[in-house]
């Protein structure tokens, strides 16, 4: 597996991780934590837990169904990059009460989806019969 899967991966297990821990601490002292702590606890889940989770087994599995390389290595380097920094921007941004940054993360998390879509796409485009 690819370096940068893998951390794809653990990065998904750590969010999980966070994202609960978080969730358990508003739940038992609600004011604890300050900021949006219920879009924070939803994006670590979402966007931290179950995204870079596709992320991860995505980049290492589609080019194998498809029986080519991953199109673009550097895509998917860009795409880690964008995506971790995105979601903790937003992340800033809820703890701040400042919707700008929030804007700023989220624009950088969907350019990571934006990312992972051309790199998948390409990839599995279709060839045509193999050797033909």
């Amino acid at each position: 597996m690819h370096p940068r899967n893998r951390m794809f991966i653990l990065a998904a297990l750590a969010y999980a991780l966070l994202g609960g821990l978080l969730g358990i601490l508003w739940l038992a002292h609600p004011g604890l934590i300050p900021g949006n702590v219920p879009r924070i606890h939803g994006h670590l889940m979402l966007l931290g837990f179950v995204t870079m989770m596709i992320y991860g087994v995505g980049l290492h599995v589609l080019p194998r169904f498809s029986g080519r390389s991953l199109f673009s290595e550097r895509l998917g380097h860009v795409q880690f990059l964008l995506a971790n920094l995105g979601l903790l921007v937003m992340i800033a941004g809820w703890l701040a009460f400042h919707n700008p940054t929030v804007a700023v993360g989220g624009a950088m998390a969907w350019g990571a989806m934006i990312l992972f879509a051309l790199n998948i796409a390409l990839t599995v485009r279709h060839y045509g019969p193999k050797g033909a």
